[in-house]
């Protein structure tokens, strides 16, 4: 992916003329969280670069899949599924997720390295793996792996 703001503008602006309303909201949306964080940043003359955004793109999934939950202990399944239908548009943005196979394999790697051993270690591995696998495993898989590994 060349520049990934770039193509969701023009993704966004596609959208716009085809008359799809989901994904033009839904990508409008992505694009004032990316603008917010831009200026967060100080970056409004460069822009951020694609892991940047990617980061972005990523605590937006999040969000939602937050407000997945919720929405379903509370019973609105026409508002959860509207959620739904956001996280589909979004995950197109994201670079491909690990398998949590290979999360583990990596988490196994980690704690090698770091000679962790027990759960008091957990922190110090947790940060290490987040570092490492920032925007390609999502971090309640990674910290699964951590947990595991830590009491295995």
């Amino acid at each position: 992916m060349d520049n990934l703001k770039e193509k969701i503008l023009n993704d966004l602006k596609q959208a716009m003329q085809s008359g799809d309303a989901k994904k033009r909201d839904t990508l409008r949306m992505l694009t004032s969280a990316i603008k917010d964080e831009e200026i967060k940043q100080q970056k409004r003359e460069q822009g951020l670069n694609n892991d940047e955004v990617i980061s972005v793109v990523a605590r937006s999934l999040k969000q939602r899949k937050d407000s997945i939950t919720e929405y379903e202990k509370g019973g609105r399944e026409d508002l959860a599924e509207i959620e739904k239908q956001e996280i589909k548009i979004l995950q197109i943005y994201m670079p491909e997720q690990l398998s949590i196979e290979i999360v583990q394999e990596e988490v196994k790697k980690i704690i090698q390295d770091l000679g962790a051993i027990s759960k008091a270690d957990f922190g110090k591995v947790m940060g290490t793996a987040m570092a490492k696998l920032k925007g390609k495993a999502d971090g309640q898989i990674v910290k699964q792996a951590v947990e595991k590994e830590l009491n295995a």
